[in-house]
């Protein structure tokens, strides 16, 4: 039996990424972002206010990549 990994990534059709487990995430200039939840639904879309966090505005007509992966 494989062992539970750290973190889990859940790609959303036409939604976030969400994250859930033990990880952190970084600013691209190395700043710890604030983690004040488990899981954490990181944007795709590139409209949200509070990046790299999602706040829903994906409904607005985002299309993932879905169709990228695997």
């Amino acid at each position: 039996m494989a062992p539970e990994p750290a973190a889990t990534v859940t790609v959303y059709d036409n939604g976030p990424l969400l994250v859930r487990g033990d990880f952190e995430i970084h600013t691209q200039d190395g700043a710890v972002v604030d983690r004040n939840r488990a899981t954490m639904a990181l944007c795709r879309c590139g409209r949200s206010a509070i990046a790299p966090l999602c706040d829903g505005n994906h409904k607005l007509g985002h299309r993932g990549a879905e169709k990228h992966l695997g």
